[in-house]
């Protein structure tokens, strides 16, 4: 599945200030940085995620660092945290940070740059998304895990920092954190997750108590 690339719009980057000497100075500039926010390329993400869910599509993520423990946390909340008493469907979704094992194997045999993409070439089917989860957007494996999506016709979404890095040309969305600042990068990245995945959960709610009452009228 092709899809044409997202328009994003140019944002000042907040820039890493020496005069962070106190909590204050931190959260002043990360709520400068939230302000700036590409709320609707993240609707747009939220959007894709909803479609996802219709369809019965996966979504596979992944990243480094702190952008790893972002996709298992996130990971997880889809998985878990969407699920209600009376939805018909599951949504699919899987961690690629998560298993150290197949991990280190991977970079073992072949090379670190190959530990997500080789396991994209194992889980995705065309349509599904390879959701790539970084700081700089410059990773070697995170940009191989995108190219190996593209070839197999996933639908490539991101989070991102800085300007985007290579991996933003690599994405059909991505929703970059305007700063330079990585610890404020990652925060919000984790505050964009909550942000995609509580709008999910109330649609996929809505959507359920919907068909509960269609199916006790008829």
């Amino acid at each position: 599945m092709k899809r044409e690339a997202s328009l994003y719009r140019t944002v000042s980057r907040t820039a890493v200030s020496a005069s962070i000497t106190n909590a204050r100075d931190y959260f002043e500039i990360y709520q400068r940085v939230s302000t700036d926010l590409p709320y609707l390329e993240l609707d747009r993400i939220g959007e894709e995620l909803w479609r996802a869910y219709v369809d019965g599509r996966k979504i596979l993520l992944f990243g480094n660092g702190g952008s790893a423990s972002l996709a298992c946390h996130f990971a997880c909340d889809l998985e878990k945290g969407t699920v209600t008493p009376t939805r018909r469907r599951r949504l699919e979704v899987l961690s690629l940070a998560g298993n150290v094992a197949l991990m280190t194997a991977l970079a073992n045999d072949y090379s670190y740059e190959h530990v997500f993409a080789e396991q994209i070439r194992t889980h995705l089917s065309a349509g599904d998304l390879a959701f790539a989860i970084s700081g700089s957007g410059n990773s070697p494996n995170v940009l191989k895990a995108l190219e190996a999506s593209r070839e197999l016709g996933g639908i490539n979404v991101g989070l991102g920092g800085f300007e985007g890095g290579k991996m933003k040309a690599l994405c059909d969305y991505c929703a970059v954190v305007p700063s330079d600042n990585m610890q404020i990068i990652e925060d919000l990245q984790l505050s964009m997750a909550h942000a995609l995945f509580t709008c999910l959960r109330e649609r996929i709610a809505s959507h359920a108590e919907i068909r509960a009452k269609v199916a006790e009228a008829s």
